[in-house]
């Protein structure tokens, strides 16, 4: 899978832009503040229909216009996909090959990237919160069921936190209603979510190992807010659920909202049974996200049968040199992918010598 060609309209300081791209390695070198980052911003907006930068699709749109547009032609399996986003104040519209999609989730999937930046560090160090969006933003490329499954359980989570905070000792027969539509849908979601653990440890662990020559073994476990486990049936999953609302509703209804489900969980990293997050050094988180994300490109490649587009932000002066070569070794000739970097005479490595080269000024982009 790769991008052949990029246009823009009103995008951030994007006037007009239109890239013909290589599937190969495609370096954009410029100063700060520049818009490198703006382009692999829109790379990744035109997959996923939203930014990994901000949650206000505003923001994307260059000041004092109405509209920003991003369009695509994505090369998959011998043919070619017109894809098209339209971000207004008021929402988006997405069309696949020129037919406009009733449902983002049905346009969702259609192109798959992997972005790596700076602050995907904090997938390790940071909050739950980032890590809970990583794993749904990469389910959700694979995965238009789950995506449905994450928008209704979004819906039912806000009824049902409405409801909590308005119910005082009045009929408590809706709020049940609300929980059980509540825990079904979170039972479906934790049991998907332990498969993609699963499957991306097993691609993470082998690449970890590599990295660290041998000498440290990765794990990743996940932490539902609720005592369920990767072996449960639904059935049981669901009761347990179930039990676990009982148990705290005293608690929800004194703080008006939902206390457990997947909008609660977490996952770990452990390297060599310690605690990555808590124990592990600055080199070894550093590992256990580089090892994360060269294992996302096989996950959606096993999954697809297609390699997403890579898209690295300004990453490469984060990691060391051996580090980078591992990363630039292993997506060599199978990953169209995209660099922003200030200066290549860091990057010490063939494919980058040998990669096409663009040079942004101001919003302005020249191939050299």
């Amino acid at each position: 899978m790769y991008i052949q060609q990029l246009t823009l309209k009103q995008f951030r300081n994007y006037e007009q832009l239109s890239l013909s791209l290589e599937n190969t390695v495609n370096v954009i070198l410029g100063e700060n503040a520049q818009g490198k980052t703006n382009v692999m911003e829109s790379i990744f907006v035109l997959a996923m229909a939203k930014s990994h930068r901000t949650t206000n699709d505003r923001e994307l749109i260059q000041w004092d216009q109405d509209y920003a547009k991003i369009k695509g032609t994505v090369g998959k399996k011998n043919t070619l996909l017109p894809m098209e986003l339209t971000i207004t104040k008021k929402g988006k519209k997405a069309k696949i090959n020129h037919l406009e999609q009733s449902r983002l989730s049905q346009y969702i999937g259609h192109f798959n990237v992997v972005m790596f930046a700076p602050e995907d560090l904090n997938l390790v160090k940071g909050s739950p919160a980032i890590r809970r969006r990583f794993i749904d933003m990469e389910i959700g490329q694979v995965s238009p069921v789950y995506l449905h499954d994450m928008s209704q359980f979004h819906k039912v989570l806000q009824q049902r936190n409405k409801y909590l905070k308005r119910m005082q000792g009045t009929d408590a027969t809706l709020l049940e209603i609300y929980t059980e539509q509540l825990a079904a849908l979170a039972t479906k979601i934790t049991r998907t979510r332990f498969d993609y653990l699963r499957l991306l440890e097993k691609w993470a662990k082998e690449i970890h190992h590599s990295i660290t020559r041998e000498k440290e073994n990765l794990q990743i476990r996940y932490k539902p807010s609720v005592d369920v486990s990767e072996e449960d049936d639904l059935s049981k999953m669901i009761n347990t659920y179930m039990e676990k609302f009982r148990l705290v509703q005293h608690k929800e209804l004194e703080r008006g909202m939902t206390l457990i489900g997947p909008h609660r969980d977490d996952f770990m990293f452990f390297v060599n049974d310690r605690n990555v997050q808590i124990y592990g050094s600055q080199g070894q988180k550093r590992t256990t996200a580089l090892s994360l994300k060269l294992a996302e490109i096989e996950f959606i490649f096993n999954e697809t049968g297609e390699y997403p587009v890579l898209l690295l932000d300004d990453v490469l002066s984060e990691l060391d040199t051996y580090r980078q070569s591992h990363l630039l070794s292993t997506i060599q000739g199978k990953v169209q992918t995209f660099v922003t970097t200030t200066g290549i005479e860091g990057i010490d490595h063939q494919m980058v010598k040998n990669a096409r080269i663009f040079h942004v000024e101001n919003g302005k982009i020249e191939a050299e």
